[in-house]
């Protein structure tokens, strides 16, 4: 079987992105494909990425503006071998284990019927749950998601560290650029409308501290960063707009595409602009989705 392809999105925040990619080449036994993405970070992380050299390490793209997470998203999700599992990892998410991959498998083995798997968030945020029920099958266990409405927007899988399975990408698509609600409508499309399961990993441990201070960062080599008045966290924190993209944009198209999808307007399926097929052959507002990512590109660069 291929190795899983492992999609690392990079947005500033140096730091973090030599800990814990550092931590994923060095510590982590399991094989996969990485395909490193970065959304026009300013402060190092590229030159970092430049310099790094794993045979695991299959591509490297920087794109010219950050449009946004779901089109850095959906660009590595296009892709991706019709096989592959799909691994979602985000720049604040340390692996504590070695074998990380393989437990997020050991459930997918034992459960078919479970398509998309991730983790509750970690240190320094609280571990919240949404409803769930613990599901166990000959000594493997998972937290099922229990329920998913529109409008319910904490009951969904959280992005930081997902993994999908291919038999499910090929009935969902892409995650959403045309209302770019991210992991709330994707838990949402995966447990209503398809024959699939969502739920949690709980044998994963992992921390998501958010920065790194500079005195022990081993970023050093890379940054350029004055130190005292910027800072990598600090450019981040500066450009980072996903709550307010949601307040702003996102909750008008999220709510009309799942009504499209209720009035049998729409499939499951959602297409993506790196995939033009996708967009021949479904539903897509494209002037939606170039929408969303203009209020990224003017607002977050």
């Amino acid at each position: 079987m291929t190795p899983p392809f492992i999609t690392y999105s990079t947005f500033h925040r140096l730091g973090l992105n030599v800990r814990n990619l550092n931590a994923l080449l060095l510590n982590t036994t399991d094989d996969f494909e990485l395909h490193i993405i970065d959304s026009n970070s300013q402060d190092g992380t590229w030159d970092f990425i430049k310099s790094l050299s794993d045979s695991r390490i299959k591509s490297i793209t920087r794109l010219p503006m950050n449009y946004g997470p779901i089109y850095a998203l959906n660009y590595n999700l296009a892709r991706r071998k019709p096989d592959q599992y799909f691994i979602v990892l985000e720049s604040d998410v340390y692996h504590y284990v070695p074998d990380w991959i393989s437990r997020f498998m050991k459930v997918f083995d034992m459960f078919p019927d479970v398509g998309l798997l991730g983790l509750a968030r970690s240190h320094p945020y609280p571990v919240y749950y949404p409803e769930v029920s613990l599901q166990e099958k000959n000594g493997v266990q998972y937290l099922q998601l229990m329920h998913t409405e529109v409008g319910n927007v904490m009951d969904f899988v959280p992005g930081q560290c997902q993994f999908l399975r291919p038999e499910l990408i090929d009935l969902i698509g892409y995650w959403s650029e045309e209302n770019g609600y991210g992991d709330a409508e994707l838990s949402l499309r995966v447990t209503k409308y398809t024959p699939f399961k969502a739920g949690y990993v709980i044998d994963v441990p992992i921390d998501m501290i958010q920065s790194v201070p500079c005195e022990s960062c081993e970023g050093r080599p890379w940054c350029q960063l004055d130190k005292v008045n910027t800072t990598c966290f600090n450019i981040w924190k500066s450009k980072h707009r996903n709550e307010s993209f949601v307040l702003t944009n996102g909750t008008r198209k999220y709510l009309e595409c799942f009504d499209e999808l209720r009035q049998g307007k729409r499939t499951v399926y959602c297409a993506s602009i790196h995939d033009p097929d996708s967009y021949k052959n479904h539903l897509y507002h494209m002037d939606w989705a170039l929408e969303n990512f203009d209020y990224y590109a003017n607002n977050s660069n």
